[in-house]
């Protein structure tokens, strides 16, 4: 039988799937590792990054093993790239229910899962969302978007606000530096998970290797909603491309330039001291929303100056799921 969680569709008859996290067992697909986890830690939704969902609030960060890309710049390759197998007696094993109930303790806002690719833990996650909506904290997730059109449905249901890494805008570039031979389902996940829920995305920006395709992009994502959030990384490569000069920041600010016309949502970060991650008024220009960026996914909220996400200045609105919260939110109403 073959594996429907993502598009690889392996035939796992023939033994694990690519991402070696599902076998078959009585002609179905089954986790082979359920419920495991590499981490479950608090931090700041900006620093995933989310801007538009729900600022400055506290997330629960957890991820699993293994995925179903091999991008040959993975700066989570120790956890992402590795056989599954060889990394179990440093997992932590948590119930739905009880990573829920941590994430409670801990006074976390959300659950986000960022580390890896959602997709090779689908089961898993839709337990922990469950015992989440009961509890009424709604739950994200980075994903690369290799998935099926079953399991993209799934994450929609499990996941409110979806961050989408769009690496490139070829099927070359995806064949060379991430190892499948396809855009396409990617492209048609983008629009479909933009029809169910929240979402953002990201493109990690390689000098010479695919800066060109960033027009391309922007194109794309303005033809599905122009008020898509736009994250352009510079990307600090690492795993089998540690030896790439990293990106020119003037350079690829400049390539942004005329994107910015189509995009009123573009961020340009992962470099300390960024001025391109505030927020302005697609009306009038006004910052709506001021953060400051410690480089490696060090971003924070700084001011949130657009209450009810409404521009200061002028009344126009600020496209956002959720309001801002604050960091201690909940503990302080809960008297902690």
């Amino acid at each position: 039988m073959k594996c429907h969680f993502c598009e690889h569709r392996c035939d796992l008859t023939k033994g694990k799937s690519f991402c070696g996290m599902y076998a078959d067992e009585g002609g179905r697909a089954v986790e082979r590792y359920p419920d495991r986890w590499c981490t479950y830690s608090p931090s700041r939704i900006e620093s995933v990054p989310f801007y538009h969902a729900w600022p400055g609030s506290r997330s629960m960060i957890i991820g699993t093993a293994g995925c179903n890309f091999r991008c040959r710049y993975c700066s989570n390759s120790f956890i992402a790239c590795r056989n599954p197998a060889e990394v179990q007696d440093v997992m932590f094993e948590f119930s739905g229910e009880k990573l829920t109930a941590m994430a409670k303790k801990l006074g976390c806002h959300n659950i986000i899962f960022n580390v890896n690719e959602p997709a090779v833990s689908l089961p898993s996650l839709m337990r922990v969302s469950e015992h989440a909506k009961k509890e009424g904290i709604p739950m994200g997730c980075l994903t690369n978007g290799y998935t099926t059109e079953e399991s993209t449905l799934m994450l929609a249901e499990i996941f409110s606000f979806v961050h989408v890494g769009l690496k490139g805008f070829s099927n070359a570039f995806y064949k060379e530096y991430v190892g499948v031979n396809s855009i396409d389902p990617i492209l048609r996940n983008i629009y479909t998970l933009s029809q169910h829920c929240h979402i953002e995305i990201a493109s990690p920006v390689i000098e010479n290797v695919n800066d060109h395709e960033l027009p391309d992009i922007a194109e794309f994502i303005c033809d599905i909603n122009p008020d898509i959030p736009w994250h352009v990384f510079r990307l600090l490569p690492e795993h089998q491309m540690k030896e790439m000069k990293y990106p020119d920041i003037e350079r690829m600010n400049q390539v942004l330039e005329s994107s910015r016309k189509l995009l009123p949502y573009i961020y340009f970060h992962n470099f300390v001291g960024s001025d391109w991650v505030n927020t302005l008024c697609p009306q009038c220009g006004a910052v709506a929303v001021k953060r400051f960026s410690l480089g490696c996914s060090g971003d924070r909220l700084d001011e949130f100056l657009a209450p009810g996400n409404i521009c200061p200045a002028c009344g126009a609105g600020i496209a956002m799921l959720g309001t801002k919260v604050s960091w201690n939110e909940k503990r302080e109403k809960e008297g902690v």
